[in-house]
């Protein structure tokens, strides 16, 4: 009977396909240390590799919405508070 699959992190994947990338150790010795196949290691380190170029694709900044974004967000959030507002005290005589 096979053994259940184990699901890696994405920060361990990233650990490990890092370290295949420097290339101070081999794959196989990648493998042993972390208690993979070396297969997934080569896996890891080709996602790394194709996804290295959007890291630094377009410039753009993908830790929040930028300002403009805030600023229309707050506006949406204020009118929407005014309309609950009416529509609580049109609905406070009905019951």
């Amino acid at each position: 009977m096979a053994g259940k699959r184990k699901s890696h992190s994405a920060a361990f994947k990233a650990q490990v396909a890092l370290a295949a990338v420097k290339g101070d150790k081999t794959i196989n010795e990648l493998a042993s240390h972390y208690g993979v196949h070396p297969t997934l290691i080569h896996g890891w380190k080709k996602q790394l590799l194709a996804g290295v170029e959007a890291v630094f694709a377009s410039g753009a900044k993908t830790t929040g919405p930028p300002e403009d974004k805030t600023a229309e967000l707050f506006e949406q959030i204020g009118r929407l508070k005014v309309e609950l507002d009416w529509v609580k005290k049109k609905s406070a005589p009905l019951g």
